[in-house]
């Protein structure tokens, strides 16, 4: 099983080492800064030695620098990606698998928030490393891609099983959950939002979160739920178009 850090960056960032204690091998997954990456890693004594990128926003790329790596630290991320991305050791397609020690991942296409964007997904260790694509009750903006292109690649990651936790980029639970109650409220999401509310207020992350919690509150999950349908009067529409209909109301949010 591999050990998780969670690792605040910039304004509302988030970076994550992995470290497989058996080999000693650590991974860290988008690098927002690298300060707060090397102390984290000189804090427990971890050499890192790969780096695995979701996508080329600056704001998980612009730290790689800073990390001073040589050339034994391996860094992988998207084919579809590479010409955006810093140089890659190795360059990944979904279907791959990649190995960080002992531990494997496969490689999930994800694109919508970009085009290439990749999430990295570690079974055994039932960690999933989404960047921007699913996210902590909510869901990337669609920069590059299209509403039908998202909401297949949320589709996947929702068929995962509901353990696994949900490593994604930034901490934007709180707003992500007002939004959501602005559709409807169940229960759940009303037990979510108070948890979320008692985190914030002591300074602790909302990520990871469980992908159990992510299909029962996140309303870009949930757009294939009758109930939600019904809610927007979308009941004859498509589970894409009901996803653009939601995604559209958050920009506008």
């Amino acid at each position: 099983m591999l050990e998780l850090v969670t690792i605040p960056c910039l304004k509302d960032n988030y970076a994550f080492l992995i470290h497989d204690a058996s080999s000693g091998a650590t991974a860290v997954v988008d690098v927002p800064e690298a300060g707060p990456i090397l102390d984290a890693l000189d804090a427990r004594g971890w050499t890192l030695t790969h780096v695995l990128l979701t996508h080329h926003h600056w704001d998980h790329i612009d730290g790689l620098s800073g990390l001073r790596i040589g050339p034994e630290v391996a860094v992988i991320g998207a084919a579809a990606d590479a010409h955006r991305l810093p140089p890659l050791t190795q360059a990944v397609a979904e279907g791959d698998t990649i190995h960080v020690g002992d531990a494997q991942a496969q490689i999930f296409d994800v694109s919508g928030h970009t085009v290439g964007h990749i999430a990295f997904w570690f079974p055994e260790s039932a960690l999933l490393f989404t960047g921007d694509s699913l996210m902590a009750m909510g869901c990337g903006r669609l920069f590059e891609g299209t509403p039908a292109q998202m909401w297949q690649s949320l589709s996947k990651l929702a068929a995962l099983p509901g353990t696994t936790l949900v490593c994604s980029g930034h901490e934007y639970t709180e707003g992500n959950a007002r939004f959501a109650r602005t559709l409807d409220e169940p229960p759940a999401l009303i037990e979510r939002m108070d948890r979320i509310a008692r985190a914030r207020a002591s300074g602790l992350p909302t990520v990871p979160s469980t992908l159990a919690e992510e299909r029962a509150t996140n309303p870009f999950l949930r757009a294939s739920d009758p109930a939600m349908k019904k809610t927007l009067d979308l009941s004859d529409a498509s589970d894409a178009e009901v996803f653009a209909t939601i995604r559209a109301r958050k920009d506008n949010f």
